[in-house]
């Protein structure tokens, strides 16, 4: 086993307190005799809603020796409200303690730089390992063996139940819904996400009056189906030819359902279960392209548009070709317009279509943006927001109103767009004919979609799992102004010379995979363009010599990083390989005497 450097781990502490322990406070000290697995993440982070879902077999497989600890560090400011962590921890089912840390006190004193960043910790109380991105619980699997026989052999190792309590559950039709379409013949079809199913109502939208799915998580088809988190719902056109009327974006699953609204039969129709990763196939046979975290649905230009939340673009599939494939976005995370090939998208998460079919809007949640594509070119352009950093509750004129991580769209009679406002529990009014802003309701639990109904809004209020009906207003409701961006320190960088590392080795008994080519991949662009005078763009090492301009004050450096490695054994054929990758927004200040250096972790040495 190799040697590893003795660091103790730093204490934990969040001004938030600590869930899922039934009400006891934490320190390393109860953790002591276990192997300790810190995961720092935000609830608005489809990377982090990944490990988490990554960890769950490890977590229970290895639940007498490992304990898995949340160390929630919020993005935006909604994310630091306490009951929001509560609701998430929920929402997720997070079966281990959380600490919310609203401060970002453990993230500095773990020196963490991303979302997610994973930490083990030995049973004698030492940083062993460190992890930024997804993909990695392999790699933590196999050093959780090593570590379990190492302290077993030594006697540090302790056995026995966590410190984990489950909440008391809580009754409801519904459970954290995430989108809602309304049907033919009146009423409405509801994904009812905490419960891994999809919900019939009736026009009051609150008696049920079926259930399609049993309420466990799953990928079965049939009369019988399962669904795992459940999101985004589209009603095929009327008169169309195939088997199916309402296509779901079975989020957690990586896949599209189709429903048959006659018998609630479900089929899958694109995605093989498993989530896409980079060099995967971005386009081919429906059911043998893998996706990634698909977050909403629509019809437009004649196929499925979908919102690739996991992957930041935008996919389509076609159900006459019966193909999938990308149709817009680089997989590059941020905010830039231009050509649906060259366009960056940032967790898009809502869908709606204009009443002329001409225009697909997009709740761009992690830019908090608005964004719109083109039928006719396919370009892509943004109507509010401004980037990755940048968020609040402002009405006005499109190019300084502002948003908090909108979730979704609904395009209202007159053409102008209704914007879930999650994290503001609003919903908002952008109205195109004349480029602004207004507020149409508050006070809304965590707004993730709308759908018309007979001249109302019917809101689905996902933290308070239920379906509010809403008359349109004729004049929108006045807010006061707030502006916000994120709370992060800046790191103090010298303009000039600057040299940017991303430090990666092969986890144990692995190495890099050079058998097709170069293993890695480093992509370096930034938050004003002008504040790299050169080193942008992409190369296979991950080492660069960037130029930071001195005309710049402050910005953003956007690094995303690639290493795939192989299991490293000659007797093997066939070796099982993996992929790290993981992306780093770097908000960065410039000054005369700040670093010239900036290393990145993609994986801990083990």
């Amino acid at each position: 086993m190799a040697s590893r450097a003795r660091v103790r781990a730093p204490e934990l502490v969040g001004a938030g307190g600590w869930l899922n322990t039934g009400g006891k406070d934490l320190s390393l000290a109860d953790f002591r005799g276990k192997i300790t697995i810190l995961d720092f993440w935000t609830f608005c982070c489809i990377n982090c809603l990944h490990v988490l879902d990554e960890l769950r077999e490890l977590e229970e497989k290895h639940r007498d020796t490992v304990v898995i600890v949340g160390v929630h560090s919020p993005k935006f400011v909604h994310e630091a409200d306490h009951q929001a962590v509560v609701d998430a921890v929920a929402r997720y089912e997070v079966h281990h303690p959380v600490l919310d840390d609203p401060a970002l006190a453990t993230w500095k004193q773990y020196a963490v730089r991303a979302w997610p960043t994973l930490v083990v910790i030995d049973p004698e109380g030492y940083v062993v390992a460190q992890h930024a991105g997804e993909g990695h619980a392999h790699a933590i699997a196999r050093l959780v063996e090593e570590l379990e026989a190492e302290h077993a052999a030594k006697g540090t190792l302790r056995r026995g139940d966590g410190p984990y309590v489950p909440p008391e559950p809580a009754a409801g039709d519904l459970k954290f819904p995430g989108k809602a379409v309304r049907l033919p013949g009146g009423g409405f079809l509801v994904a009812d996400s905490g419960h891994h199913s999809l919900v019939e109502l009736a026009e009051d939208g609150e008696t049920v009056l079926r259930r399609i799915g049993d309420g466990q998580r799953g990928l079965v088809d049939g009369a019988a189906p399962r669904f795992s988190e459940p999101q985004g719902l589209a009603l095929l056109p009327e008169g169309h030819p195939y088997d199916v009327d309402v296509i779901v974006a079975d989020t957690v699953n990586h896949a599209l359902r189709g429903v048959r609204l006659a018998d609630g039969h479900v089929t899958t129709l694109a995605g093989t279960g498993r989530q896409w990763w980079q060099g995967s196939a971005t386009e081919g046979p429906a059911r043998e392209v893998d996706l990634s975290s698909p977050w909403d649905v629509a019809w437009f230009d004649g196929r499925v548009w979908i919102a690739m939340a996991g992957v930041h673009q935008l996919w389509a599939y076609d159900p006459a070709a019966g193909t999938v494939g990308v149709a817009a976005g680089t997989t590059n995370e941020g905010l830039v317009d231009g050509p649906a090939a060259e366009a960056w998208f940032a967790q898009p998460s809502g869908l709606a279509v204009s009443p002329d079919g001409g225009t697909l809007w997009v709740a761009d949640s992690e830019t908090s943006a608005l964004r719109r594509v083109s039928r006719g070119t396919k370009e892509v352009s943004t109507a509010v927001g401004t980037g990755l950093f940048d968020f609040g509750h402002r009405d006005g004129a499109a190019e300084q109103a502002l948003f908090q991580h909108p979730l979704g769209v609904t395009v209202l009679p007159d053409g102008s767009v209704a914007v879930s406002d999650t994290y503001n529990h609003a919903l908002r009014r952008y109205d195109p004919a004349t480029g602004e802003v207004s507020t149409l309701a508050t006070d809304l639990r965590e707004p993730s979609g709308a759908v018309l109904a007979d001249g109302d809004l019917v809101v689905v209020e996902s933290a308070r799992h239920r379906l509010t009906r809403l008359r349109l207003p004729e004049e929108a409701v006045r807010v006061e102004s707030v502006a916000h961006r994120t709370q992060r320190a800046a790191t103090e960088v010298a303009p000039g010379a600057f040299q940017l590392d991303v430090v990666f080795e092969a986890p144990n008994g692995q190495k890099l995979d050079e058998r097709y080519g170069p293993s890695t991949r480093l992509l370096v662009s930034s938050t004003p363009p002008e504040l790299l005078v050169s080193g942008a763009g992409a190369d296979s090492a991950l080492s660069r010599e960037l130029v930071l301009s001195g005309e710049v004050a402050e910005g953003v450096l956007h690094v995303s990083a690639m290493a795939a490695s192989c299991d490293d054994d000659p007797a093997v054929e066939y070796p099982a390989c993996h992929v790290h990758q993981q992306d780093w927004g770097v908000p960065v200040k410039l000054v005369a005497d700040g670093a010239r250096r900036l290393p990145l972790v993609l994986a801990g040495m083990e």
